[in-house]
């Protein structure tokens, strides 16, 4: 058993491919037959047909196959149809404790996958913290009665998602809640536990988790059939399936955790270009590598990294609208292959696509005998493909066929060079049918490689493909140096690998990353690290059993087809951002939709300046809480008595407890409890933020809905920063700014500290408290009268946040979001500071707070993103300029640096506000999610006048607040105080 077949199931094509490893070095790269098929509705016959023609066009015996690879683009397509007949109900058992209820499962799927999916939601006790402390003990009463709803319900699809559980290493919560529930309902049911599929990010991975679940059945018939097609061509060898990150998984495996396939067609076309070049026998590639795939209709484009395997994308991926977090490669596609069409305008330019005749070019191709002109068409007539009939084509203009293919060359270079992350030239490998429209040379690139087979680059992937296995924890390094933790789990992933089927003797470390964890004072770091290695040569010992399975041949989807009939998309249409008007009472009260909350989350996240924790999560909740038909109101402080209380209320803690440890409604409520019961106060008239930035900016808008109150127009901050006494309040010294203060994390623990000699003492008090809690806890200040939030608050902030979320929302209805920096410089003076892409971001933790620097370099004139918008700094300095920028959560200032000189220009510092945004989305970024080779574009927005012209708000929140005595405050303008929302549309 001596040769491996790969088959990669594309929409269009399903090819194959029989391989000789042993033979590898060759020129042939030990291909010793290939084939293209179109793909067939059903798979499973289409794959036998592919497997059965490679291996008569070779003459191999079967009896001579080691293993079949199979990548497939069939599980995600039923999830993007939304099919009804491919997806079943899901119950979803939280393990939680009191926590997380105010982000229940589903809470963000589109309706219809929703009304598709969503079978029962309940909550039990259990869950760990982030140190690894169960919150509370899981009770089998509380199982026994989830079990008896969900038997009641006639559900046999189960998802177990507990709070953090990736870092439950001894599997005391979700393997054994499972072991429960299957010893109650038996083993007819299909459980899922979230640690198996996604990372740390409760609900992304819970809707991973869900989606997996959906699924299981069709995938199980699906993999059951490739298995039996096996069997009918007498291969006897076990059957892996690629997944997104370029990793085999044995078929058992695949059937158990199908959603880890979804993406995995791009990632066997990069693994399988790095084959066919011979990149793969260098041990780790010198260099970065851009692999461009084009086909018939798009050209995906993605970088294999140093190590051989494609980089990955940002920490979440949208699946049908549903935000997931496993492991995907980042890949690019533009509306560009073999089939797109070609048009001339009036005035003489070329148009190519985004249009494409698609797999029906042999057809319609005028080279075939169509009378429609395709890229193909151009580069025969241009004598660089020889396909179809040149004559067809010889009348064909010059300048038309020179304009077309000029226009083509545009597309690539543009695609490359938004994947590359520095101006040096780099080397690209081209595969895909498609490539005969791609040129010999490109701007910015060092060579073009054409490996052999380059047509079949995917199935050649699959087929040698590696098998890995990844460890993502959290870990103290307090106790034992961080080189020992890291060289004990390098350990554990490479024997995870072997375990897997890796060959011992090819197997390696291929990623490590640590990235530090914000605001915890225990020096907890993430870390995650990835083995790999070649598939071992005698894979049998690990075949699996999924033959032996019981038949699911048998189960039904429950009333697929009246679904079908009765599923409708949602109620309402997509909002017209134009003509959008917000709801303002008589009383001048204003009554917020979904739509004002989803644009105050975007501008919250601006307006946070790179910290604040992410706003989305608080978004969904209080989206909740509308559905559930209670109101979120918001008041202009004129249209309220001067001497009406308002309560502060927000969070402190990590924001890593935060994307887990979702908060349940019961914090913020007992830290007020707490706070009335000490100092006395009864009841208070609304909410306020301290900080509008990021999640926190949402805050009080959730407790007044809860509690039926309204939130002010207004917040004591006007940004966000990581200290808890720079408020305005704090650092002006307001009477009851920052103390009396209560902390409550929601499961009985709550303090009171009446005193403190100064803001740093409670900061460092309430740290240390908020560390017991589980590094996340609600915090109450005393209330303040609206004459105090007035004087020493930052006006219609709420309406600011609203109006910078529309801005962008505009901006993508319009897909122009080359203007949100327009857009947002007309509601705040300042200035687009540069535009670039993140070539470096340095990270390190100093008494519980995340400090780094982000380096951007500059992008070509022909790269910029914003036509009309002039980046300040880059037409100053030139070309070799970059951009960086210190921060200590937030970012604290920002400065221009150039090659060969030691001097430094400040160009920005707090308490202006400089905020990172994703060139190519328009939205803001938190210094967590800062990553090399994110296209970015800079701004720096002016800060309130009580900041930045008061001594006090300088030493409170300038520069020397950070302890940058040698850094001046550089003023980016004039402060322009944001127009309220309520005044303009009442």
């Amino acid at each position: 058993m001596k040769y491996r077949i790969g088959v990669d199931v594309g929409g269009t094509n399903t090819d194959g491919v029989l391989i000789d490893p042993t033979r590898a070095a060759e020129q042939s790269r030990g291909i010793l037959a290939f084939t293209k098929a179109p793909t067939s509705s059903n798979v499973s016959e289409g794959i036998e047909a592919v497997i059965r023609q490679v291996l008569q066009s070779s003459t191999t015996d079967p009896s001579d196959v080691a293993c079949v690879s199979i990548g497939t683009t069939a599980f995600i397509n039923a999830v993007l149809e939304a099919d009804p007949r491919r997806l079943c109900k899901v119950a979803v058992i939280r393990i939680c404790g009191p926590y997380t209820r105010q982000a229940p499962p589903f809470i963000d799927f589109p309706y219809r996958l929703k009304r598709l999916m969503e079978g029962h939601v309940g909550y039990i006790d259990g869950g760990i913290e982030i140190d690894g402390r169960p919150i509370a003990p899981i009770s089998e009463g509380q199982i026994q009665e989830q079990c008896e709803v969900i038997k009641a319900k006639g559900l046999s699809n189960i998802v177990l998602s507990g709070v953090f559980s990736p870092l439950d290493n001894d599997g005391a919560n979700e393997y054994a809640v499972r072991d429960t529930v299957i010893r109650i309902l038996g083993h007819t049911v299909n459980v899922v536990c979230s640690r198996d599929v996604g990372q740390l990010g409760l609900i992304e991975r819970e809707n991973a988790s869900i989606l997996n679940a959906s699924i299981l059945p069709y995938a199980r018939r699906t993999i059951r059939g490739f298995t039996r097609a096996m069997l009918t061509l007498g291969i006897a060898a076990p059957v892996y399936i690629t997944q997104n990150d370029g990793s085999l998984t044995t078929a058992a495996k695949a059937a158990q955790l199908p959603v880890r396939t979804f993406a995995s067609g791009p990632t066997n076309s990069m693994r399988g270009a790095s084959f066919l070049a011979g990149l793969d026998r260098q041990q780790g590639l010198g260099q970065s590598t851009i692999v461009i795939d084009v086909g018939g209709t798009t050209t995906d484009v993605g970088v294999l990294l140093p190590t051989g395997y494609p980089r990955q994308a940002a920490s979440y991926i949208e699946i049908a609208g549903v935000r997931t977090n496993f492991a995907m490669a980042d890949v690019q596609s533009i509306a560009l292959g073999g089939g797109s069409k070609i048009r001339q305008t009036d005035a003489g330019a070329v148009l190519v696509g985004p249009d494409s005749v698609g797999h029906q070019i042999q057809t319609e191709g005028m080279v075939f005998g169509g009378n429609v002109l395709t890229s193909t068409d151009i580069m025969v007539a241009a004598g660089k493909a020889k396909v179809g009939d040149p004559s067809m084509v010889s009348h064909l203009d010059r300048t038309l066929v020179e304009k077309s293919i000029d226009s083509i060359n545009k597309h690539i270079e543009r695609i490359i060079d938004r994947m590359k992350v520095s101006p040096e030239a780099i080397d690209v490998l081209l595969v895909g049918g498609g490539g005969i429209i791609a040129p010999d040379r490109l701007s910015g690139v060092s060579q073009i490689i054409r490996p052999p087979f380059f047509d079949v680059a995917n199935a050649v992937g699959a087929a040698m493909a590696k098998v890995s296995f990844e460890i993502d924890t959290i870990v103290e390094i307090k106790q034992k140096p961080l080189r020992e933790i890291m060289d004990d789990l390098k350990s554990k992933a490479m024997e995870g690998a072997i375990a897997a089927g890796a060959d011992p003797s090819s197997t390696r470390i291929v990623e490590v990353n640590n990235l530090p964890v914000n605001y915890v004072t225990n020096q907890s770091t993430r870390v995650i690290i990835k083995a790999a290695g070649d598939l071992s040569p005698s894979p049998a010992h690990i075949l699996d059993d999924v033959v032996s399975e019981r038949s699911y041949e048998e189960e039904a989807i429950n009333e697929a087809g009246k679904l079908v009939d009765e599923l409708v998309e949602a109620p309402d249409a997509p909002v017209d951002v134009d003509a959008y008007r917000p709801t303002i009472r008589t009383d001048k009260v204003w009554v917020l939709s979904e739509i004002d909350l989803e644009w105050i989350g975007e501008g919250c996240n601006i307006l946070g300046a790179g910290g604040g924790g992410p706003s989305y999560p608080a978004f969904l909740m209080a989206r909740q809480l509308l559905r559930e038909g209670k109101p979120i109101l918001v008041v202009d402080a004129k249209n309220v008595p001067q001497d009406s209380l308002f309560a502060r209320c927000c969070f402190m803690g990590s924001p890593s407890v935060s994307s887990e440890r979702i908060q349940g409604g019961v914090e913020i409520p007992a830290a007020m409890q707490a706070l009335q019961k000490f100092m006395g106060f009864n009841d208070f008239f609304g909410t306020i933020s301290d900080e509008i930035g990021g999640g926190n900016g949402i805050q009080p808008l959730i407790m007044s809905g809860m509690l039926g109150k309204v939130t002010i127009d207004a917040d004591l901050m006007g940004r966000a920063y990581p200290h808890m006494w720079q408020s305005l309040p704090g650092v002006f010294g307001v009477e009851n700014g920052l103390f009396p203060v209560a902390l409550a994390d929601g499961v009985g623990n709550a303090i009171v500290m009446s005193g403190a000699r100064d803001g740093a003492v409670v900061e460092a008090v309430l740290r240390g408290a908020c560390t017991e809690m589980g590094s996340k806890a609600a915090v109450t200040f005393p209330p303040l009268t609206r004459q105090v939030c007035q004087k020493y608050g930052v006006a219609h902030t709420v309406s600011q946040a609203w109006r910078m979320g529309r801005a962008v929302a505009l901006c993508r209805q319009k897909s122009n979001i080359r203007d949100v920096v327009t857009g947002l410089l007309e509601l705040q003076n300042g200035v687009c500071l540069f535009a670039g892409k993140i070539v470096d971001v340095r990270r390190e933790v100093r008494k519980g707070f995340t400090w780094g620097e982000l380096v951007v370099a500059p992008l070509s004139n022909d790269e910029l993103e914003y036509n009309g918008v002039v980046s300040t700094y880059q037409s100053t300095y030139g070309p070799n300029a970059r951009l960086v920028i210190p921060f200590q959560n937030e970012n604290i200032y920002a400065y221009v640096e150039t090659s060969g000189s030691e001097a430094k220009k400040v160009v920005a510092t707090v308490p202006d506000l400089i905020t990172v945004l994703d060139s190519q989305k328009g939205v803001a970024l938190g210094t967590p999610e800062y990553r090399y080779g994110l296209r970015v574009t800079v701004i720096a927005l002016a800060g309130d006048e009580k900041w930045s012209k008061t001594e006090a708000g300088l030493n409170g929140g300038g520069p020397k607040a950070f302890g940058l005595d040698d850094v001046p405050y550089i003023s980016v303008g004039e402060y322009k105080e944001p127009r309220s929302v309520i005044e303009e549309y009442a």
